[in-house]
């Protein structure tokens, strides 16, 4: 079995304790978290889009740029 997944279920009293999965798998389980939660922000962001306070990429850069000020 973990040689297909990349993962191996530890049960303990036939209820499941543990999981050992080699280092890819793990980082791939990490990217994806990662990925949904961007996508979540994203979409709680779409909720609120309002047109009139957007900052155009440039004005934005002018004012990281001027440091804030």
């Amino acid at each position: 079995m973990f040689r297909h997944t990349g993962r191996l279920l530890i049960f303990k009293d036939n209820n499941p304790v543990a999981i050992m999965m080699n280092v890819q798998a793990y980082q791939d389980f990490f990217d994806e978290l990662e990925d949904l939660r961007i996508e979540a922000v994203a979409r709680d962001r779409l909720t609120s889009y309002q047109g009139g306070q957007l900052v155009s990429h440039e004005d934005m850069r002018a004012l990281f740029e001027s440091g804030g000020q």
